[in-house]
């Protein structure tokens, strides 16, 4: 794999920061109890379009990208100001959120893992940015919010779409795969995976305690109102 012919598409960019920018506002324009104004939801969803864009900037120990021209900070603004129109429109809105939630990771992985393989980093270290890159976004999102971070909870498939649709990235790669047919193919695996698991409710095992390792005993106040021994006198 040639590390210099590997530079993906405009449009995988442009995407990216537009759709994960629509999805944020869309999230988080749901949370009516959060009294959020305009400007508030304007604000989480530009975060969210642009965020997995800084991490993977960071990692890469680069300029963040999304500072070096116009257009990245005007469509992620654009995008949320419409993701708030559509979130006022839109009844059933759940599937739009989910379906363009998967589609922001599965842009932002192809543009992390392709930016890491042309800056010369390995294989598996390209795949971990490519991962970060792609979940970044809604972890912001979710920090914003003070919401429960989704990436972590069971049920997300978040990380596991991620990588895969990043594995598939050089995988094509390595056989020499267009760049562009293989970041699409990297978005329809990745976008595949999540849609599936969230309508079927795939999900990675939950923690169990260890067998052996006792649960440590939690006191309710029922557990108190006994009657109270005397404390003998020494």
């Amino acid at each position: 794999m040639d590390p210099m012919a590997i530079e993906v598409p405009s449009w995988v960019d442009f995407a990216a920061v537009g759709i994960g920018s629509l999805q944020g506002a869309m999230f988080a324009a749901q949370f009516r109890d959060r009294q959020l104004d305009l400007l508030g939801v304007a604000m989480i969803g530009t975060a969210t379009g642009l965020g997995g864009g800084f991490l993977r900037d960071l990692l890469l120990q680069r300029p963040l990208v999304a500072l070096s021209a116009d257009w990245y900070l005007s469509v992620a603004v654009l995008f949320a100001l419409l993701g708030m129109l559509l979130a006022r429109l839109v009844r059933k809105i759940d599937w739009v959120i989910t379906v363009a939630d998967a589609l922001t990771i599965g842009l932002f992985g192809a543009i992390g893992v392709a930016a890491a393989l042309a800056q010369g980093l390995p294989i598996i270290p390209s795949i971990f940015v490519g991962t970060v890159s792609a979940v970044g976004g809604g972890v912001i999102r979710d920090i914003l919010l003070a919401t429960p971070i989704t990436v972590m909870h069971v049920g997300s498939l978040y990380a596991v779409a991620a990588a895969a649709g990043t594995l598939t990235f050089v995988v094509l790669r390595s056989f020499s795969i267009s760049v562009d047919w293989s970041a699409l193919i990297c978005v329809v695996v990745t976008a595949t995976i999540r849609i599936l698991a969230v309508r079927f409710n795939w999900s990675l095992p939950e923690q169990r305690v260890l067998r052996g390792i006792r649960k440590p005993k939690l006191v309710r106040p029922a557990d108190l109102t006994g009657p109270i021994e005397k404390p003998r006198d020494l």
